[in-house]
């Protein structure tokens, strides 16, 4: 029985690598291979999903919902205060970094963070702040793109 495998393409996004020769495999065996691969894929992408929102580079809301942005401003508070508190530095800067790009008032919240992190903390803040806003602007042209 030949194997199904997934490999990366050119562009960096999985890709299906299918055998040229299939006359070994049955329709049914094909079938099966290629569910597996689909479910190890599926599940991979899972991970990497979980793994990219607890680095802190959770899914950016509808910018033009409010109450969604609301929420995740909030959320995105409360989870980088747990995490600074944890000890856990780097995580808990991004997702504060999250919500300063998301808050009407960056200023205000800046002074405040300012006055309450510890200065190495806020300095990190800083030098994250060009990063997240560029992912800003990204999901901005890509939600008005889907809007053409």
């Amino acid at each position: 029985m030949r194997t199904v495998q997934l490999r990366k393409c050119p562009t960096g996004s999985d890709c299906w690598a299918v055998p040229i020769s299939l006359s070994a495999s049955s329709n049914r065996d094909l079938k099966r291979e290629f569910s597996l691969a689909a479910a190890a894929l599926l599940e991979r992408r899972k991970k990497q999903k979980l793994a990219k929102e607890r680095a802190g580079l959770s899914k950016l809301p509808d910018l033009k919902d409010a109450e969604a942005v609301q929420k995740f401003f909030l959320e995105e508070i409360q989870l980088g205060e747990e995490l600074l508190a944890q000890g856990e530095y780097e995580k808990g800067v991004d997702h504060l970094t999250n919500a300063i790009a998301v808050c009407g008032q960056p200023q205000q919240l800046l002074q405040v963070l300012q006055q309450t992190l510890p200065p190495p903390v806020f300095q990190m803040l800083l030098t994250k702040l060009p990063t997240i806003s560029q992912r800003i602007v990204s999901a901005q042209c890509l939600a008005e793109d889907d809007v053409e």
